[in-house]
Parts: structure tokens; C-alpha cells; sequence
């Protein structure tokens, strides 16, 4: 008597079924807005006559038209230079302050790690628009308590909201919401160390400081490059803080950044054509700035591999 086996009927597919919402979400709220908005950047509205009436406006093939405008346009480019003396400002301080936390955490003599790790992340988990107006608020004259201090102590009140303070004003919004992402993704490196290799360093008689320096920060190198890669990423499409904050300045405009200069040509003036192709080349932009940042951190690691391996 032949035992009967189980049927399988679709085991086969049902890896797909399982990858098949995630690949339709995909499809709908990615791939088809990159796809229209590539379809949108090699086209313009051609207008007739006065552009009155049923088909005085039609929407035909522009090529690379509105590529070379935006290339051309000085205020795209202005609105990147602000970015990149912006991104000067917030990677580096975001960045060291994270690696900082995360080697305090790390260390043995420090006390109340859960609620100083929560106090350091907390910020994070605060919307960039509350962030960006809580801070706003605190760099207005008018309502800001520091100033009523400084004022109380005959010292100068410095207008953050005005020419060069306010890019450190910007930076600051960024640098408080971003550090405790970053010090919890280094600091969770930190704790995959071998608890054996601070041993054997100890009883090599290195200090504390000749851990961190020569141990710690050397094998947690590829979370910096994580982080670093991550924080290139925001800077170059950052457009909350600058937006949050123009309402209460002039000295925003509405192209202070790249992305600022998309959404006012897409929805301010109506033109979005040429914001979709604005749009594409701010990706383009972040996509090989990122590949090649990452290919030299790679390329540096292949090196320090062959050289450890001839030692």
C-alpha cells in the first residue's frame, strides 16, 4: 500500500506571492513617479495664438531643452553652492558629535547609558517641520528667551536669521535632529566589538584614549561610512529647515535650496516640466556623488586589506 504524499500546489510560486505586494507598492509609489516624471522633463507646453480656447496649449516634445535651461540656471546653481557650504557646516559636526556620544556610551565608567542613549536619540524621533519652527521660534528676537538673557546681560544679540548666522542657524536645526540616528547606528557597531580585544589591549597597558583612537574608531569605520553616505544623502536634498524657516526671514528665498527651486517652478508657477528635469538632475547628482564616495571607501578598504595581508 503506497503512502499518500502531501500536495504542493504552488509552492513554487509562493515566494512571489509573498513579494508581490511589497513589488506593487514599489511599482505605484516609486518606479512610476520616476517614470512620469523622466516623461515630463523631455516635454514642454507649446502655446498658440493667444493660448485661449480648446487646443491653444499642447503639450509636445521639448528633447533636451529643458535640461540645458536647467543647467544654465544661475539660481539652481546658487541654490547648490548654498547647499554645499550648508553640507560643510552639518556633516562634519553631526558626525563628530555622534562618533563622540557613541564612544562616552561605550565606555565603562559611564552612568545612566538607557536614559543618556533615549535623551541623545530623542531629538530624532521629533518631525523636521516641529524641529525647524520649535527652533525658529527660539531664533526670533521678539520671543526668544536667549535673547531676553542676553539682553538682561548687556551682551550682543546676534540676528541667526540674517546673512552668514543663518546658515550656522540652519545647520544647528540639522545637526540636533540627526546626531542620535547617527550615534545609535555607530554606537550599535561599538557593541559588536569582541569584548577579548579590549582585554588584550589592556593588558598591553593602552589607555582608554589609545583604545578609542587606535581599536574602536578603526572597526567601526564602515558605520561611518554608512552614516557619512546617509548624511550626504539629506544635505543634498534638504528643503524643510530653509522652508520652515522663510515665513520668518527675507533672507530666505524661495531658491534658497535646489529642491526649494523644484517645488517653486512645479507649484508656484505651473511649470513643471522644467522642474521635473531639475528634479532628475538633483538625482543624478545624489546618485553619482553617493557611488563615488562609496567606490573610494571601498577602494580604500580593498588597499588596508592588501597592505595588512603583506604585514
Amino acid at each position: 500500500m503506497t503512502s499518500a504524499r502531501p500536495k504542493s500546489y504552488g509552492v513554487k510560486g509562493a515566494p512571489y506571492g509573498f513579494l508581490l505586494p511589497a513589488a506593487i507598492l514599489f511599482a505605484l509609489f516609486f518606479a512610476l513617479p520616476i517614470g512620469y516624471a523622466l516623461w515630463l522633463s523631455f516635454h514642454k507646453v507649446k502655446v498658440s495664438g493667444l493660448g485661449l480656447g480648446s487646443g491653444a496649449r499642447k503639450e509636445v516634445w521639448a528633447g533636451l531643452e529643458n535640461y540645458t535651461a536647467a543647467l544654465g540656471d544661475s539660481e539652481l546653481l546658487h541654490g547648490a553652492l548654498r547647499v554645499l557650504g550648508y553640507g560643510c557646516i552639518v556633516v562634519p559636526v553631526m558626525l563628530g558629535l555622534a562618533l563622540l556620544f557613541a564612544l562616552m556610551l561605550d565606555s565603562d565608567r559611564v552612568r545612566l547609558a538607557p536614559f543618556t542613549r533615549l535623551a541623545i536619540f530623542l531629538p530624532y524621533a521629533i518631525p523636521g517641520v516641529v524641529a525647524a519652527l520649535l527652533w525658529g521660534f527660539l531664533y526670533l528676537p521678539d520671543v526668544s528667551p536667549f535673547y531676553f538673557v542676553l539682553e538682561r546681560m548687556g551682551l550682543p544679540q546676534p540676528d541667526l536669521l540674517d546673512g552668514g548666522p543663518l546658515y550656522l542657524a540652519l545647520s544647528n536645526i540639522a545637526v540636533w535632529g540627526g546626531t542620535g540616528f547617527n550615534m545609535i547606528v555607530i554606537y550599535t557597531s561599538l557593541q559588536a566589538i569582541p569584548a577579548e580585544v579590549y582585554e588584550a589591549a589592556k593588558l598591553d597597558g593602552a589607555t582608554p584614549l589609545q583604545i578609542a583612537l587606535r581599536i574602536k574608531i578603526p572597526m567601526v569605520a564602515p558605520s561611518l561610512v554608512l552614516t557619512f553616505f546617509f548624511s550626504i544623502i539629506a544635505t543634498l536634498q534638504v528643503f524643510n529647515e530653509p522652508t520652515t524657516l522663510k515665513p520668518l526671514t527675507n533672507s530666505v528665498s524661495t531658491t534658497w535650496s535646489p529642491l526649494m527651486k523644484v517645488y517653486r517652478d512645479a507649484f508656484g508657477t505651473g511649470d513643471i516640466y522644467a522642474a521635473a528635469a531639475q528634479a532628475v538632475i538633483i538625482a543624478l547628482a545624489t546618485l553619482l556623488l553617493s557611488f563615488g564616495f562609496l567606490r573610494a571607501a571601498n577602494r580604500r578598504n580593498k588597499q588596508d586589506v592588501g597592505q595588512g595581508a603583506a604585514r
